[in-house]
């Protein structure tokens, strides 16, 4: 959701100005009667990612990996103009945020002393199981 300004924060540290936003107004598709068919209630946002001064270069090849060279976001739910394009900006900083996330590292673990044990005991259990359905006399 952008802020008060209207600057959208897709993560921590960034802040994407208003003017590198295009946002641009459109006949919506769908049912909607003669109200859909006069007004320009679709709204597609989108971010050119190349051009833009809010990003780092790490962040901007991030996005430019996982999104391409322009993010876009399309709204058409709603029958206003303004709430269409208040969904389309949360969609695209949603979009962004995704493309920005830093995944974290795996940490390795042992398993646990009880683990261990279940597991053993498993295939005990297993074991004991396959020796049941042998032929009688048949020891090794």
């Amino acid at each position: 959701m952008p802020d008060a300004d209207g600057h959208l924060r897709p993560a921590r540290g960034v802040r994407i100005p208003p003017h590198e936003v295009v946002v641009r107004a459109s006949r919506s598709s769908g049912p909607g009667g003669q109200h859909a068919n006069v007004t320009s209630s679709r709204i597609e946002a989108s971010f050119d990612v190349a051009a833009s001064t809010a990003l780092s270069e790490e962040q901007r090849r991030r996005v430019l990996g996982r999104c391409g060279p322009v993010v876009r976001a399309v709204a058409q739910d709603a029958r206003s103009q303004q709430r269409n394009r208040q969904l389309a900006l949360e969609r695209l900083e949603d979009r962004l945020a995704r493309a920005l996330h830093v995944p974290r590292p795996r940490t390795a673990t042992k398993p646990t002393a009880a683990s261990r044990r279940r597991r053993l005991e498993a295939k005990r259990r297993q074991g004991a199981r396959k020796a049941d359905r042998r032929r009688p006399g048949q020891e090794d």
